[in-house]
């Protein structure tokens, strides 16, 4: 039997893809893990200090994050302008120019506000009803780490382009670097060495504020230097901006962050519920977290993969070339988050050594609810790689607006009050607040991919460019 025209042929079409997903999101993976390392490093270090600074710390750590997902969404609609832009004409340079120009600007904006509210810490973390001892201990490491947000976002810019132009080998070295100069900084500032005092939690935020003014200052030079990047001329006219081409990139952007922070206040929403319950739920929880975190940087890795390669199929018009791309990253982030669960099951306590000393006689309490965690946070494993995956693919195509509302519905509407009632009313404790959390994000994985499903038929039907 024939295949059908639209098929034939593709199978050598489909290795290519994969290859090229493989080699784009490889590097792409890594930054995102040498990124996570960043705030991981600080709450091991911080777990050294104590049970007590763990907890303190984690509270600031979510908040910061709160405010650092939204703002890194909103300058994340640079990558789907990118990809779409340089599929069109790979040397558009003034194009090129307005995004970037206009994404710095945009990290700018965002970021003034952001400090103001993040200096007021203590205050919001005692209207969430935390402790107000662990509360008015936390905003030490907010006081120097809210710094960092700046030369992140400006990092996350330069990112979004090299990544575009599917050249992310220098991000990943100056990521990798970071992660030395942030366990150094935190090391010599956290616990007093080569002669200097110990900061505690304060040197720990000051660290990742260094390391992430390093990391933009590396991008910064590779685009200055590097021939390949050179060319585009990326800081010509920085200071040059229309409100019209920024109001485009908000417009994109907007739904995006929005619906990073809805998932990601889905996440603190349980960190806030685990403080009301006690201290040992949050520093468990806090563990399981920061492991399904880094587990969570593949598929966001191919997220990305799938939103640079559609949009570069979108943008030279080859509908089949998109529906290709987007397939292959689901099947890798979704098949990478199998084998994540795996491991979560089978060595519970080996991760959870890496932020406790399991000896301890004041951490027993909070060993076995962290394995309880690890063993529900298995669970949503494969949901939450469908989700952030599908999210992406949907991105290429400049679909955001819609995702974020199915995001509102899975997590706020059925999320999150399904682990408050467990938690509180069924008296299932943290263990009902993870069910919540599985609960939203099966929701959201399911009807983001059913949105693509549809949205790759559609584009299966359409003509395909010539090549």
């Amino acid at each position: 039997m024939n295949a059908p025209r639209h098929l034939a042929g593709q199978g050598p079409a489909w290795l290519a893809e994969l290859q090229s997903s493989l080699r784009l999101g490889g590097p792409l993976i890594l930054t995102n893990l040498a990124q996570i390392a960043l705030l991981t490093t600080n709450l091991i270090y911080m777990g050294r200090l104590g049970k007590d600074e763990l907890a303190a710390g984690s509270l600031s750590a979510s908040l910061y994050q709160a405010f650092m997902i939204f703002s890194m969404g909103l300058v994340s609609a640079v990558i789907p302008m990118l990809a779409t832009t340089l599929g069109r004409r790979l040397r558009d340079v003034r194009e090129v120019q307005q995004i970037i120009r206009h994404g710095l600007l945009t990290a700018l904006l965002i970021t003034l506000p952001a400090w103001v509210l993040l200096w007021h810490a203590q205050e919001i973390l005692v209207l969430m009803k935390q402790d107000p001892a662990v509360a008015a201990r936390s905003v030490t490491y907010m006081h120097a780490l809210q710094w960092a947000l700046l030369p992140y976002l400006g990092y996350i810019v330069l990112r979004s382009f090299l990544a575009a132009m599917e050249k992310p080998g220098w991000t990943l070295l100056i990521a990798v670097l970071a992660i030395g100069v942030n366990a150094l900084l935190g090391w010599v500032l956290v616990f007093g060495k080569l002669g200097l005092p110990a900061m505690g939690l304060r040197g720990a935020g000051l660290a990742t504020t260094l390391s992430s003014l390093f990391m933009f200052a590396g991008l910064c030079m590779v685009v200055l230097r590097d021939p390949r990047f050179r060319r585009y001329y990326l800081f010509d006219r920085v200071w040059h901006w229309d409100l019209k081409r920024l109001w485009q990139m908000w417009k994109l952007g907007i739904p995006i962050a929005i619906t990073f922070t809805l998932e990601t206040l889905v996440f603190y929403a349980a960190i806030m519920m685990m403080g009301v319950i006690g201290k040992s739920e949050l520093a468990a929880h806090a563990i399981a977290m920061q492991i399904s975190s880094v587990s969570y940087m593949v598929p966001l890795g191919f997220s990305q993969v799938a939103t640079i390669r559609v949009g570069l199929a979108a943008g030279r018009v080859d509908p089949l070339g998109a529906r290709r791309a987007g397939w292959i990253a689901y099947f890798l982030g979704v098949g990478f988050m199998g084998l994540a669960a795996l491991v979560f099951w089978i060595a519970p306590l080996s991760l959870i050594s890496l932020f406790l000393d399991l000896d301890l006689p004041e951490n027993q309490a909070v060993i076995p609810l962290a394995i309880s965690f690890l063993a529900l946070a298995a669970l949503f494993q494969l949901s939450d790689g469908a989700q952030a995956v599908a999210a992406g693919m949907l991105r290429g195509l400049h679909d955001t607006r819609t995702p974020m509302l199915l995001a509102l519905v899975g997590y706020w509407v059925l999320g999150v009050p399904t682990g408050a009632l467990l938690a509180f009313q069924a008296g299932m404790g943290g263990v009902g607040i993870w069910i919540g959390l599985v609960t939203g994000l099966s929701i959201v994985a399911v009807l983001l991919t059913l949105r693509w499903v549809r949205a790759s038929r559609r584009l299966a039907r359409k003509r395909p460019a010539r090549s």
